[in-house]
């Protein structure tokens, strides 16, 4: 496997992880290098194979990080905001290219994300599957061409594990909103609503979150004047999405090549 890509995959055991591992298991182009999970877990020192893919196949468990991204060519993660700046700090120093499926960040966070990558290539991404980057393209578009007099929400619906609300998607979708408005997120955004309110500002963005059972993702973009409403949606079926978007990803950064910076899924898919 000399020319494969080393790819390394960090959670394991998650949802995501098990299944980009089987992914990159299945691929005639990229290698499995290692695969990480966090301190005192049950499978650290195992055989990836034999827990995952059904036969050994020589790749450990390790909690290690150093030792996971030294030598890899990429490092794919969906992990949590302070395992993936661990993990960042590290690929800066290694030049492992660092794709990034975890959402929640900070914005402290969010700062020491674009420092780190001013010396290493690093894709990231709220949602990583196909057709979310398209419906965020047509959403900036749609943005651009209406008048502040269309009212904007944004409502998400996910399964009742998932931590961060809003989503990091639907927080791509309003940044999406903004920038046709030649504004920033952080001028339209109107909080969570509770109790009496005063009706809502021009141009202001809503968002609205919906937990349960197994939903894999909706993300809706409403546009409502007092005569029409514009929506566009989009719906996950299965997570298999965003492991293709993130097997995409990797493959973008050794083919493209690209200089050290922060990317995402619109650069990867030529979207821009």
């Amino acid at each position: 496997m000399k020319n494969h890509f080393k790819v390394s995959v960090l959670g394991a055991s998650g949802r995501m992880g098990s299944q980009t591992i089987r992914r990159i298991a299945e691929s005639s182009r990229l290698a499995l290098h290692y695969v990480v999970e966090h301190k005192g877990h049950d499978w650290i020192g195992e055989d990836c194979g034999e827990k995952l893919l059904g036969k050994e196949n020589n790749v450990p468990i390790t909690d290690d990080l150093n030792l996971a991204l030294e030598g890899a060519d990429a490092v794919i993660d969906f992990t949590t905001p302070d395992t993936s700046l661990e993990c960042l700090k590290i690929c800066a120093q290694v030049n492992t290219a660092h794709v990034i499926g975890t959402t929640g960040f900070g914005a402290v966070q969010e700062n020491a994300i674009v420092e780190h990558a001013k010396k290493v290539v690093v894709i990231k991404a709220g949602n990583m599957s196909l057709g979310i980057n398209i419906l965020t393209s047509l959403v900036e578009r749609v943005s651009a061409s209406l008048d502040l007099d269309f009212d904007v929400e944004i409502l998400e619906m996910h399964h009742r594990y998932k931590v961060d609300a809003p989503s990091g998607t639907a927080l791509m979708l309003g940044e999406a909103v903004a920038r046709g408005k030649g504004k920033n997120l952080k001028e339209l955004r109107v909080a969570a609503r509770d109790g009496i309110s005063e009706g809502r500002e021009e141009g202001s963005i809503g968002f609205a979150s919906m937990r349960g059972g197994g939903i894999v993702g909706e993300h809706e973009v409403s546009f409502t004047s007092g005569a029409e409403r514009i929506s566009i949606k989009h719906e996950a079926f299965s997570r298999d999405l965003f492991v293709n978007g993130a097997i995409k990803a990797v493959l973008w950064s050794k083919e493209k090549e690209p200089e050290p910076g922060l990317y995402d899924m619109l650069d990867v898919l030529d979207l821009s």
